[in-house]
């Protein structure tokens, strides 16, 4: 298990592990709690907010009969008011962790650990999956110019 330097909060040094560990030094004043609405929940306000949308076009005469994309148009609109929604809730309580400690009665600090070994493991993954396909960043940056120059040329 690691030790947190919870008053510097420093990880100095490279890699994976040393990362984790600074950000986890950080958790008392950076990592917030959310809540956050899954299943069944984030369908029900989506249909809502889909059917709000529907009602509100056919008042104005627009019909999905006349408009080869207007589902995808409802769609947008209803899970960017659905997530609206849910995020704005989400913030108004957030939990700090040493909270979410004492209410988990968690006086270990188990918790940090577990998000240590998360942080750890997602850094690693991520790394991995760059540096596999690093070979290609050449080549993207060649069509990202190219691209860029061909716009200034129009």
């Amino acid at each position: 298990m690691p030790k947190f330097d919870l008053e510097a909060g420093s990880g100095g040094g490279e890699g994976p592990s040393r990362l984790a560990e600074s950000i986890v030094a950080r958790a008392p004043r950076d990592l917030m709690f959310v809540m956050q609405f899954v299943g069944e929940t984030q369908y029900q306000v989506l249909k809502y907010f889909q059917d709000l949308v529907i009602r509100e076009l056919e008042a104005r005469g627009i019909r999905r009969e006349d408009h080869a994309l207007l589902q995808i148009f409802i769609d947008m609109h209803a899970t960017e008011m659905r997530d609206f929604v849910f995020s704005g809730v989400s913030l108004s309580r957030p939990f700090r962790i040493e909270e979410m400690e004492r209410l988990m009665g968690d006086s270990s600090r188990v918790m940090r650990s577990d998000i240590w070994d998360a942080l750890r493991n997602h850094i690693e993954s991520v790394e991995r999956k760059f540096l596999a396909d690093a070979d290609g960043l050449p080549d993207q940056l060649g069509a990202i110019e190219a691209d860029a120059e061909r716009r200034v040329r129009r």
